[in-house]
C-alpha cells in the first residue's frame, strides 16, 4: 500500500490509531474543536476504509472502525516517499537536510545516534 492520507484523513486516522477501534461518535469526542460534523467524519472515515487503512464490524445500528494500516507503517512509507521524492533516495541526503534546517548540536546528533544503536 502506497497510499497518502489527506489532512483530514491524518486527523481521524491519528485518532483511531490512539484508540484502535471507535465509532464515528468516539472519533468525534476526542477531535479538537470545532469539531466536524458526524456526516463528515463517517464520510472521511468510508473514505478510509475504501484506501485500505480502517475496516469495521457492526455494532446494533452502526459500526465500530478499527485500524488496518498501524501508525509505524503508514510513517514508515511516508519517510521513504518524501526520501525517494526529495533526496534522490538517499538517507544520508535526508538526515543532512533536517540537521542544518534544525541548525542541531554535536551533542543533539550523538543522542540520536545513542538511540539508534539502542534499537539495533
Amino acid at each position: 500500500m502506497n497510499k497518502q492520507l489527506t489532512k483530514a484523513e491524518e486527523q481521524i486516522m491519528q485518532v483511531l490509531w490512539t484508540l484502535d477501534e471507535a465509532s464515528v461518535k468516539e472519533v468525534i469526542e476526542k477531535l479538537p474543536e470545532p469539531k466536524p460534523a458526524y456526516n463528515t467524519v463517517s464520510t472521511i472515515i468510508r473514505i478510509l476504509e475504501s484506501k485500505g487503512f480502517v475496516g469495521h464490524k457492526p455494532l446494533g445500528r452502526g459500526f465500530i472502525y478499527h485500524i488496518i494500516l498501524d501508525k509505524e507503517t503508514y510513517s514508515n512509507q511516508s519517510l521513504h516517499k518524501l526520501m525517494n521524492g526529495y533526496f534522490d533516495g538517499s538517507f544520508k541526503s535526508m538526515v543532512s537536510f533536517f540537521v542544518k534546517e534544525n541548525k542541531m548540536d554535536v551533542k543533539e546528533l550523538e543522542s540520536i545516534l545513542k538511540e539508534v544503536n539502542k534499537k539495533k
